[in-house]
C-alpha cells in the first residue's frame, strides 16, 4: 500500500542572526509607535491592541537605515523561499511591496486573515517575551473538507488542521500570501514586536 502526500503547503523558517540589528530595529519600532499619530489612530479605530504602521507609514526602508538594511537581508531569504517553492518567475525577482511594524500589547491577538495581491508574505520577530502568542496557520483545504472527521491529537504536523509556530527573536517566517494565518493571544507581560512584509 502507498499513501502519497500531495499539494504541500510550504512555510519557510530562517533567522536574522544579528543581535545588534535586532536591537536597532526594536528601538526604531518603539520610536514609530510613539511618533506615528496616524498609525496609533488607525490602530485604535480598528481595535488593534497596540500599534501597527500598516496603514500609515509606507516608506520604512527609506525612512530608517535599519529598515533599509533589513530589506536587503529579507530579499535573500525570499529568493531562497521562491526557489524552494519552484516558482517560475521568468527570470525576474520578487519585489518588496510593503513592510510595517507591529507592537502587540499583552493579551493582544490578530484574527485570521490572508494577504491579497501578494505572492510571499512574512514576519521578522524582533521581541518575543515569554508567553507571547504563537502564529497559527490554517490548512487551506479547510473550507472544502465538508464531512471530514477532526484529526487526532497525535496527528503529524502535516495532517493537522492548524499548525502553530512559536517564534524567537530573530526568527523569519515566510509563506505564500494566500495561506490564512492568525496571531493567538498570549500570556506575555511585555509587548511582542514584529515586522511584517509582502512581496509581489
Amino acid at each position: 500500500m502507498t499513501i502519497r502526500t500531495l499539494f504541500a503547503t510550504p512555510v519557510y523558517e530562517g533567522s536574522l542572526a544579528d543581535p545588534r540589528m535586532l536591537e536597532e530595529l526594536e528601538q526604531s519600532c518603539l520610536m514609530f509607535a510613539q511618533e506615528d499619530r496616524a498609525g496609533r489612530a488607525w490602530s485604535k479605530q480598528h481595535n488593534y491592541r497596540g500599534y501597527t504602521s500598516y496603514a500609515s507609514l509606507g516608506d520604512l526602508p527609506q525612512r530608517d537605515p535599519a529598515f533599509s538594511d533589513l530589506a536587503k537581508k529579507l530579499a535573500k531569504h525570499v529568493a531562497a523561499f521562491a526557489e524552494g517553492c519552484a516558482f517560475d518567475l521568468g527570470g525576474r525577482k520578487l519585489r518588496l511591496d510593503s513592510l510595517w511594524v507591529n507592537v502587540l500589547k499583552p493579551g493582544g491577538m490578530h484574527s485570521g486573515h490572508i494577504h491579497p495581491h501578494s505572492v510571499v508574505s512574512g514576519t521578522l520577530y524582533v521581541a518575543v517575551p515569554p508567553g507571547a502568542g504563537a502564529i497559527r496557520f490554517e490548512d487551506p483545504r479547510l473550507p472544502l473538507m465538508m464531512a471530514a472527521p477532526t484529526r487526532r491529537e497525535d496527528a503529524p504536523e502535516a495532517q493537522r488542521t492548524f499548525a502553530h509556530v512559536a517564534p524567537e527573536p530573530g526568527t523569519i517566517l515566510l509563506w505564500e500570501s494566500w495561506l490564512r494565518h492568525e496571531v493567538i493571544a498570549g500570556t506575555a507581560k511585555q509587548d511582542r514586536i514584529s515586522i511584517s512584509f509582502n512581496y509581489s
